[in-house]
């Protein structure tokens, strides 16, 4: 059973709508990206004002300690910044301007199920089980299909859903490089010093850019409230209303609500982008959210059996 703090099941609902609220932002966080890459900030840029603007905000409520406790901590909170903050959001942006902001988000949704098999590789006594086999290969037939759909039946290139699918494996990782900070860190000051990590690993990748966006591009109504939509609701608010509800109402009825996140950005991105799916990426749709979905009912019920 998850372990709940004691909250009292009348508060408990206020957490269910943070966790609720969280996947909303996020769902629509992709969608606030693509508008402001079609207003001409570029995806680098992006990330860069970004998190900056979200770690000057969260710096504000979590400054009392800078520094983390050990060399080698401050090392591997380096890598995180890179790895699930650069890397994995400059890949993410990038994608938005290759392919659909509806494969983007679908394939950004199999970390989950990317760490399960992870863990099975690096740690050989936590293999995974059946279900997560299973699930690994509905949810990659379904991601097939999605790149197969953008590249021969709308001409997309599929670099971006290349580049999603590296966002997603880069998740992955972060998920088994945080494992040893969670145990002697609060989430507030992770989240931090991977914001703060995650901006300064950016900086060299300014150099690959073809041209630096003018700065007055940002007084423009719908870059501005999308760039602090993407701050201060999706980034900071975020972080802190998830860590909340994993805390409150535990990590797996937490996990559930991410379900809808891929859902969430297809409707918004039709209705906001005009964005259209074929049938065949409905299909590849279907599949992804069926895998990882497959994937986590088969192994609760498999660690159940075990119980």
């Amino acid at each position: 059973m998850e372990s709940q703090r004691p909250a009292g099941k009348r508060n408990l609902w206020l957490y269910h709508m943070f966790a609720l609220l969280t996947v909303v932002a996020w769902g629509l966080s992709l969608v606030s990206t693509r508008i402001l890459l079609d207003h001409g900030l570029h995806p680098i840029e992006i990330y860069i004002y970004r998190f900056t603007l979200a770690y000057v905000a969260m710096l504000c409520f979590c400054h009392k300690k800078i520094l983390s406790n050990s060399l080698k901590d401050e090392l591997l909170f380096v890598a995180c910044g890179l790895v699930a903050g650069s890397v994995y959001f400059i890949a993410e942006n990038v994608a938005l301007e290759y392919t659909l902001v509806t494969n983007v988000s679908l394939i950004t949704s199999m970390p989950p199920l990317l760490t399960v098999l992870l863990v099975g590789l690096v740690y050989k006594t936590n293999r995974p089980g059946r279900g997560a086999y299973i699930g690994s290969v509905v949810a990659f037939l379904g991601v097939g299909l999605v790149i197969f759909n953008s590249s021969f039946n709308m001409a997309l290139n599929p670099i971006g859903d290349l580049l999603s699918l590296l966002a997603a494996f880069c998740w992955a990782v972060y998920g088994l490089m945080i494992k040893p900070l969670s145990a002697n860190y609060t989430e507030m000051f992770i989240t931090r010093k991977i914001f703060f990590y995650g901006v300064l690993t950016a900086i060299p990748f300014l150099a690959v850019e073809p041209e630096i966006s003018n700065p007055s591009i940002l007084l423009e109504p719908a870059c501005l409230w999308n760039l602090l939509f993407l701050s201060l609701v999706c980034s900071m608010a975020g972080y802190l209303m998830w860590a909340l509800a994993i805390v409150k109402i535990g990590p797996v009825t937490a996990s559930n609500y991410m379900y809808f996140q891929p859902v969430i950005t297809m409707i918004f991105a039709m209705l906001a982008l005009g964005e259209k799916i074929t049938p065949v990426g409905y299909a590849g749709c279907a599949l992804i959210l069926a895998g990882v979905w497959l994937a986590d009912v088969l192994q609760r019920r498999d660690i159940k059996k075990l119980s």
